[in-house]
């Protein structure tokens, strides 16, 4: 199944990194969060992407390029400026890196993938978030209930500590989950064609209109995913995936090296 990641956003609460790159190029450890969230899809057999660019497009489709080349082995043709990959690549994966615009929509994105997307089911995600979320049960869960789209719900973790109070003593403090805050949309969705149908053009904004449309006609579904989720909005949130990174403890990793 396609999966289309939207990375054309300017990402400017993380301006610190995305003045020079765009916010999927931002990096976890050494790799992008891009290639983060693709060595998740791929882990549950997923491995043809269909990436929106805008915002220093550029620079992901540099880095694609680069990877397939120097992931292995590499012969230059000097004279005819032909570069030849070898053996050595460890992702079997297809990307299609589509410019979309640099002002346009979210909603405005999806569009513009569809000539790319073709008449079928597909998945969608935004290029700044990653997750444990089981792929093969949400596809399972979409399929089961036969509406045009499924989103995944998640509780966001808790931004800052939680402090219980006596007077001005301090008797509980904890870093969980916000278990007892509602549900959001945590992206990674499931959807059927019809969905194009809801996006008028290229300044339309996917969480508005159409997700608001889909939800009138009941054709809006949410998986409920209560293991890890986190975006990367801040620069705050850049080192605390980074941290869990360095340590060992990145939830999100679910392939093997």
């Amino acid at each position: 199944m396609k999966v289309s990641i939207l990375a054309g956003g300017y990402g400017s609460r993380l301006a610190e990194e995305t003045e020079v790159k765009p916010k999927p190029m931002v990096e976890i450890g050494s790799k992008p969060i891009l290639w983060h969230i693709m060595k998740h899809y791929a882990h549950y057999g997923h491995e043809h992407f269909v990436v929106a660019l805008g915002y220093k497009g550029d620079h992901i489709k540099k880095y694609m390029v680069d990877f397939c080349h120097l992931g292995g082995s590499v012969t230059v043709e000097l004279g005819r400026g032909e570069v030849r990959s070898h053996s050595g690549i460890e992702n079997e994966w297809t990307v299609d890196l589509i410019e979309t615009g640099a002002e346009t929509q979210t909603g405005g994105r999806i569009r513009r993938l569809q000539p790319w997307l073709g008449d079928e089911t597909f998945m969608l995600t935004w290029g700044d978030g990653v997750s444990n979320v089981d792929l093969d049960k949400l596809l399972a869960f979409h399929r089961s209930h036969g509406k045009l789209a499924t989103v995944t719900a998640v509780r966001p973790p808790a931004r800052y500590g939680r402090l219980e109070i006596d007077g001005d003593k301090v008797v509980d403090f904890s870093e969980k989950p916000q278990l007892g805050e509602g549900w959001i949309n945590g992206a990674f969705f499931v959807l059927e064609p019809g969905i194009f149908e809801y996006i008028e053009g290229d300044t339309t904004q996917w969480e508005k209109e159409p997700m608001e449309q889909l939800t009138k006609d009941g054709q809006l579904m949410a998986f409920k995913h209560t293991g890890f989720w986190q975006c990367m909005d801040t620069l705050r949130e850049k080192v605390k995936l980074n941290g869990m990174w360095e340590s060992g403890n990145a939830l999100w990793k679910t392939w093997e090296d």
